[in-house]
């Protein structure tokens, strides 16, 4: 049941498309299932996640911090990743991430993601295509901004 709950959270995780039904199960089985209560800490910003975090159902808050911070922002819908940069690079997170609900989780160790990675380079190559993606569709919304400010508005 649990494993079932696990594979099913990673079918919905848009970023876990990249796997196919056999790598969601080894990852659903290297994983863990945890549950939050309200304020409960899933890390603070300046941590080095271990791996990322798939939400099963519950609403989390993500609390950028540092110079120029946005404003906080929910995390409601099952199937949001939280941290998938933390499945590939072992940096601090930017973000404090808090429970606002009884919230559950399924936690997905970098270890784990990177040992599949290793084990299939068609898995590798998707992998780098998603990060090349998101991080496009990353610049390309700051892009407004860019030019605002260059133009000295």
């Amino acid at each position: 049941m649990i494993r079932d709950d696990a594979a099913e959270a990673l079918a919905q995780a848009e970023f876990f498309d990249i796997c196919d039904d056999e790598q969601r199960r080894m990852l659903a089985f290297a994983g863990d299932i945890r549950h939050f209560d309200p304020d409960a800490v899933l890390y603070q910003a300046g941590d080095v996640p271990m791996g990322a975090f798939i939400l099963i159902e519950g609403t989390l808050k993500a609390k950028p911090e540092g110079d120029g911070a946005g404003k906080p922002y929910a995390i409601s819908e099952p199937g949001s990743v939280v941290s998938a940069m933390a499945l590939i690079l072992s940096k601090p997170r930017p973000v404090t991430i808090t429970a606002v609900t009884d919230s559950q989780a399924l936690f997905v160790p970098r270890n784990a993601f990177l040992k599949l990675v290793q084990q299939s380079p068609d898995l590798a190559q998707r992998a780098v295509a998603r990060v090349e993606r998101d991080l496009g569709n990353y610049l390309g919304a700051l892009e407004p901004v860019r030019r605002k400010m260059k133009s000295g508005e």
